[in-house]
């Protein structure tokens, strides 16, 4: 007769109607709407959550929910499909090459986990921050999520194919080699990273910013790049631009581009508006005329 596994009470917390979460103040107004919704989102419907984890080492026999502190665990190669983390604290947790495939990370706080070699793929980030974590080789691909937080993340080699990340903060990352083919980064923020070698191929950019990020070698091709903003960007290197793509973006002199493109400086800013729309989420570009 098999025994059930013992597990640990990590923490426990209960969610009573709607609530509120004061924001830090560098955030943008969009980025604050995003995250206001996913947890919005993350709350409907949830009543009292406790989280456990498997101390024995061994496959987790059914869904499993994790809040309250954890900061440190050790959950390398375990595997936890679907699993919910709501309102956790993971800090410096270690969770190589963990199966988390489909799970749910709801306003809980991985800064400075180590992801390399997970597999994500179809995970939910909403409202939840990845600080310096590591994702080196992991497989991100479908993950969904508004305004997630990645500074100074590392994604060398990652999987990101088709991930849906409208608004992420992707500043100072290390993506060398990362592939974002056919992912939404609508607003999102690519400040002074690093994605040499990278695939942006029929990726969506509309709107996002990646002034003085890094893109030799990267794969541009069929790529997005309404309202981008491209001053300080150094694609002297990338492949597959066109000058209708730069055409379309927000360029300046500062802005190196392969040889043969012309810049095209804008007038104003673009706002990415995450609006509602039944189960989906609508993106809208706007902007001042350009010039």
């Amino acid at each position: 007769m098999l025994s059930r596994p013992r597990r640990k009470l990590v923490g426990s917390f209960a969610i009573e109607g709607a609530y509120s979460l004061s924001l830090r103040p560098f955030t943008s107004f969009a980025f604050r709407a995003a995250l206001a919704l996913g947890l919005a989102t993350a709350a409907t419907g949830l009543a009292t959550v406790r989280a456990y984890a498997d101390d024995e080492g061994g496959d987790a026999p059914r869904v499993l929910f994790f809040g309250g502190m954890c900061p440190n665990c050790e959950l390398s190669g375990r595997k936890l499909p679907l699993a919910r983390f709501l309102g956790a604290n993971f800090v410096g947790a270690s969770l190589v090459g963990a199966d988390l495939r489909g799970a749910a990370f709801f306003a809980s706080n991985f800064t400075s986990a180590d992801l390399a070699k997970a597999n994500l793929r179809g995970a939910s980030l909403f409202g939840s921050t990845f600080i310096g974590a590591n994702f080196t080789g992991a497989n991100l691909a479908g993950v969904q999520g508004n305004g997630v937080n990645f500074l100074n993340a590392n994604f060398t080699q990652a999987q990101l194919a088709g991930a849906v990340l409208p608004g992420a903060q992707l500043i100072r990352v290390e993506a060398r080699q990362a592939q974002f083919v056919g992912a939404q980064l609508l607003g999102a923020n690519l400040t002074d990273g690093h994605f040499e070698r990278a695939s942006f191929a029929k990726a969506h950019l509309d709107g996002a910013t990646l002034s003085g990020a890094s893109f030799a070698g990267a794969d541009f091709r069929g790529a997005s790049l309404v309202r981008a903003e491209l001053v300080g960007a150094d694609l002297s290197g990338a492949r597959g631009l066109t000058q209708s793509q730069i055409d379309q973006a927000c360029s300046s002199s500062a802005t190196r581009l392969p040889s043969g493109l012309t810049p095209r400086t804008c007038k104003g800013g673009a706002h990415v508006i995450i609006l509602p729309q039944s189960s989906q989420t609508r993106y809208i570009i706007t902007s001042e005329p350009g010039s």
